[in-house]
């Protein structure tokens, strides 16, 4: 039995195949009950749920090279060149199967640079997902070692258990020992897109100097990461000199680590950054490769005193401009966001990225609501995260429990993912992306109908769900799902028992 099967059980995997065979699409297929009469005759028909799927192949070795033939038969275009040429490529084509949605629909979001395929041609493994406000909220999950702890297997183990509980998209943010032999073990293995952070290794390589990177350096960098098959790279381009003033004025100066790399980096050579000076250089390497540009927040707030400060946005404005000469070069943009930010100063952030970005996609980092959270951050992002999903931010990213404290492990990554599924899932409901609320109308009818089983299997963690129930039944009972109550109310409170007596 497949970890897949073991977690979420009476499910298997289905493929539609799109207009050629080797575009077959995966999908998750959740078996239903019948609904019963009290005395156990079929009532009515459960038709199965099919709800996306980002686990990818079942195999414990290298995944299939999936895209091989459909890079090798085509120009080496991007994505975003395709689109706008009024192509229809087989990565649009599997996307639009997967978000259950028309192809001309995904290549004009693509044209218009509303939305993004992160999908490197040397990462021939990756299955085509798509980031963008009309389609399905994405979650992305950081994994990576540090200089403190974490092995390859561990990592690979984070991965997997990302992808199996739903994350879009995996960063592998690695800054100890074994940087490169790490991301070619995800890469070989991720069916999803694979984000990294170059400036990492480039420092690493340095031995930890700042003051010693150079422009070159850092370009021999990317070209390696980009040869492995890196999807996206975040790149701090936007932190210049003129910014610094304004985040020496915070209550927590600057967080994010690209961020305050490049600002010492600044301040020890006395000039603007080389990712700066250079982007043009960095747009041609991103080109050659088909990699998304996920322009980075450098000056994200690291508290809720320092949201929407001058800093913030003034970095924001940069991004902008650094957008327009991206899509010049033919390439794919997405956007960076906070941090820590109250909920009431939420909807600005969103409504100034869509202003001063051109509506490139929104990818952000909850926002955290209350800097208080410590132990329960991944609560406290997800909050932030429906209400930013809502507005119109693309994806998210996941925060684990351990934000701020510590290296997360594998269970830390369940927790991390499931909450952020539930936030990504709540701001599609509030959007009205057709389908969504498909899955909930499903639970709702077997909760009514006191089919324990499917109200299990139809939400996020049927084994959380199912064990919860179990333990709180008396002896003898903890496997048995054929009672027409809750362990709450008790048969003669059960309000759902008492509405079907009143229906009858």
């Amino acid at each position: 039995m497949t970890e897949l099967e073991t977690y979420f059980p009476h499910s298997r995997k289905v493929y539609i195949t799109g207009s050629r065979p080797d575009i077959r699409v995966p999908f998750r297929e959740i078996e239903l009950a019948h609904t019963l009469n009290e005395d156990g005759t079929q009532k009515e028909f459960n038709a199965p749920v099919r709800v996306y799927d980002t686990s990818g192949p079942q195999t414990d070795g290298p995944l299939p090279a999936l895209r091989a033939d459909w890079i090798a038969e085509r120009e080496n275009l991007t994505q975003l060149e395709h689109a706008r040429a009024g192509t229809i490529t087989p990565e649009m084509e599997f996307i639009a199967i997967r978000e259950k949605t028309e192809p001309e629909i995904v290549r004009d979001e693509i044209a218009a640079g509303r939305a993004v395929i992160p999908a490197n041609r040397c990462h021939p493994e990756c299955e085509p997902m798509i980031i963008g406000r009309k389609f399905r909220t994405k979650i992305n999950a950081n994994i990576g070692n540090s200089a403190l702890g974490s092995s390859i297997e561990k990592e690979l183990e984070k991965m997997r258990w990302s992808v199996i509980w739903g994350a879009d998209t995996v960063m592998d943010l690695s800054t100890g020992e074994q940087i490169h032999e790490t991301r070619e073990a995800i890469l070989r293995h991720c069916p999803t897109p694979i984000g990294t952070v170059p400036i990492y290794q480039a420092l690493q390589k340095v031995g930890g100097e700042i003051g010693d990177l150079t422009w070159e350096s850092y370009r021999e960098t990317l070209i390696e990461q980009a040869e492995q098959g890196v999807d996206y790279f975040t790149i701090h381009a936007g932190v210049l000199q003129k910014h610094i003033p304004l985040a020496n004025q915070r209550l927590t100066g600057i967080v994010s680590r690209g961020g305050s790399i490049m600002a010492q980096w600044m301040k020890t050579h006395n000039c603007e950054s080389f990712l700066y000076t250079h982007f043009e250089e960095i747009c041609e390497i991103m080109r050659e490769y088909d990699i998304t540009f996920s322009l980075g927040d450098g000056l994200r707030p690291g508290c809720l005193a320092d949201a929407n400060d001058d800093a913030q946005f003034g970095e924001l404005k940069t991004l902008g401009e650094l957008t327009q000469i991206a899509w010049k070069h033919g390439c794919q943009v997405m956007i960076e966001g906070p941090g820590h930010v109250p909920m009431h100063k939420i909807k600005e952030n969103m409504d100034r990225q869509l202003e001063d970005c051109f509506e490139a996609p929104f990818y952000t980092l909850g926002p955290l609501v209350t800097d208080l959270a410590a132990g329960y951050d991944h609560m406290n992002s997800a909050i932030g995260g429906a209400l930013i999903g809502w507005y119109g931010c693309s994806m998210l990213c996941y925060v684990t429990p351990k934000e701020h404290l510590g290296l997360p492990n594998r269970d830390d990554v369940r927790e991390g993912v499931v909450a952020h599924k539930i936030a990504a899932h709540a701001a599609d409901l509030a959007k009205g992306i057709p389908g969504a609320q498909d899955r909930d109308n499903a639970i709702s009818k077997a909760r009514f109908d006191f089919r324990w089983e499917d109200q299990f299997n139809l939400c996020f963690d049927p084994e959380r769900a199912r064990r919860f129930r179990e333990e709180s039944l008396p002896p003898g009972e903890q496997h048995n799902v054929k009672q027409r109550y809750c362990s709450m109310c008790g048969e003669k409170f059960c309000s759902m028992r008492i509405s079907h007596d009143i229906r009858k």
